[in-house]
């Protein structure tokens, strides 16, 4: 017996040549990891009162068997069956594409025949015999021998092969592209929920009289300007998140009572930033919120950034669409084109009094005391910042373009990229470097748009080439905004998480594993977050 199947493996071998057992055993490894996965997922759902009578004997046939191990040994009759569907579904394609259907039928019917018992071995936990391989693979070889004999031979079915892994890259490009734009999309839109609030806000902030009187005496406040406090920066049009970033810094410091929070928004959400802030209880803590339209002075004659964001071609690259596809889509953001996004490169100016701040973006949960950060000596440098270049991709050659002499003349491509998001800014030695200035030195060179895209990261590490302390990576924890894999360690030991990336905690794509970490700092007891964000 043993001869007869050995005779019988070496002659269905010889019909075909030896690589294209082994193409085959590559294109199929994976799908028939899959297989089995599929059967033994298939085998849970049957019911248990049909499973009580041979418990014990299927137990022992498993323990026995390794199917995986049987459907990949060279000299299994699984694994020769197996081989021979991938062989006979590349010619079902060819078939149907020569309108031969028949033969697409017959070759379809033996694959299903072959999926069922291979199948059946699997759920019995038992190896196929010869006696039940060698009928099917004979019949199976026969139409293969068929396919070849009608004109399919080997060099058209590479061909074909090759035509539609060639289709299918090129169809996952396009939905890779596709499902780019559309989360970009989901990113950019403002969530009813959110709307709703600002409304609702609004709406108090009009008609409550003593809200604006309020505000104006929270102006006046000498705490605003006292150095020996703790003051934080804040610029957002987004009431929500920036209330979950002021709540946690508070939640987690020793002495709320010391904390100054400036706030910077638009003339839109100013009224439901007031609001918030002025009807909340946020332990003794000053916050200020003002309307970036009383900045005056930031104009286009003192500022370039404001210049180049009211370009024409600027707001068509941002608002037209996304007709250019070679661009990536992330860029054509218009949070590119708020003024907000560029305060943090103004701050001195905004607040002549103080001589140092904490600047925190609003996507970024605080989970531990900040107030240690206003004690680090800096050794003299203006920004106190993570670095990121832990691996390469986060190294200065890969947000600028050096192949410019304006910036490979000055600047070390291999110098180590950090984070804007969480920073400590030593004010005094920021006037002193006259950091400001070298903002608008870069932003002028960059008027053309050739040394790097609109944002503020590029610009940033310009600005502060050789002005940056590196701070302890557990300040500030990035990527819970994109990355599905941060360490759980790292997140509960940094002191600040940032949701970096398109799936912001406030919005439906966020990651579900990191939102409960924003969502604890959500006022939930708030009647507008009750009807608008809770319902």
């Amino acid at each position: 017996m043993r001869r007869r199947q050995a005779d019988y493996r070496r002659s269905v071998r010889r019909r075909f040549p030896h690589w294209i057992w082994v193409l085959l055993g590559l294109f199929s490894i994976a799908g028939l990891y899959l297989f089995v996965v599929h059967h033994n997922q298939n085998e849970d759902r049957v019911e248990q009162p049909i499973l009580e009578k041979n418990t014990r004997i299927q137990q022992v046939a498993r323990e026995d068997l390794n199917f995986t191990q049987e459907i990949l040994s060279a000299t299994s009759f699984s694994r020769q069956l197996a081989e021979q569907i991938t062989l006979a579904k590349a010619y079902v394609i060819i078939a149907k594409e020569h309108n031969n259907l028949h033969l697409a039928w017959q070759l379809s019917t033996k694959i299903r025949s072959s999926q069922l018992l291979l199948s059946k071995a699997a759920m019995r936990g038992e190896p196929l015999t010869f006696e039940e391989a060698e009928p099917i693979i004979k019949s199976l070889s026969s139409l293969i021998f068929k396919a070849q004999d009608t004109h399919y031979d080997i060099a058209t079915t590479i061909m074909t092969m090759k035509s539609h892994i060639q289709a299918l890259e090129e169809r996952a490009n396009a939905a890779t592209v596709q499902s780019t734009v559309f989360g970009q999309l989901a990113a950019e839109a403002l969530p009813k929920s959110l709307n709703c609030l600002i409304v609702k806000l609004t709406s108090d902030w009009l008609l409550k009289s003593y809200m604006p009187e309020l505000a104006n005496e929270n102006r006046n406040s000498p705490r605003l300007v006292d150095n020996n406090l703790y003051h934080f920066c804040i610029f957002s049009d987004n009431v929500l998140a920036t209330s979950v970033v002021v709540n946690s810094t508070i939640s987690n410091a020793e002495h709320p009572k010391q904390l100054v929070f400036h706030i910077v928004t638009n003339r839109i959400n100013y009224g439901a930033m007031q609001a918030w802030f002025l009807s909340n209880d946020f332990k003794g803590s000053t916050i200020e919120v003002q309307s970036i339209e009383e900045l005056a002075w930031l104009n286009a004659s003192y500022a370039p950034v404001v210049k180049q964001l009211v370009d024409t071609n600027s707001r068509t690259y941002y608002f037209g669409g996304f007709q250019d596809s070679k661009a990536e889509p992330k860029l054509h953001n218009p949070k590119y084109l708020s003024l907000l996004n560029h305060l943090r490169f103004y701050i001195p100016q905004i607040y002549p009094q103080l001589e140092k701040v904490v600047f925190l973006d609003d996507d970024v949960v605080v989970q531990k005391d900040l107030t240690p950060l206003f004690s680090l000596d800096l050794h003299g440098n203006v920004n106190g910042a993570v670095e990121t270049c832990l691996e390469a991709f986060h190294r200065y050659y890969k947000y600028l373009n050096f192949s410019n002499s304006v910036i490979s003349s000055k600047i070390d491509p291999q110098a180590c990229g950090w984070a804007f998001g969480m920073n400590v800014f030593d004010l005094i030695a920021w006037r002193k470097a006259n950091v400001t200035a070298r903002y608008h030195y870069w932003q002028e060179q960059n008027s053309d748009g050739r040394l790097w895209k609109l944002g503020t990261l590029p610009p940033g590490l310009l600005t502060f080439y050789g002005l940056t302390e590196p701070l302890d990576r557990r300040w500030h924890v990035l990527g819970l905004g994109y990355d599905i894999n941060i360490d759980n360690r790292l997140i509960e030991s940094a002191a600040v998480i940032h949701f970096n990336g398109n799936m912001k905690p406030w919005l439906k794509l966020a990651i579900g594993r990191y939102k409960p970490l924003w969502e604890r700092y959500v006022n939930q007891s708030n009647p507008c977050i009750e009807e608008c964000i809770t319902s």
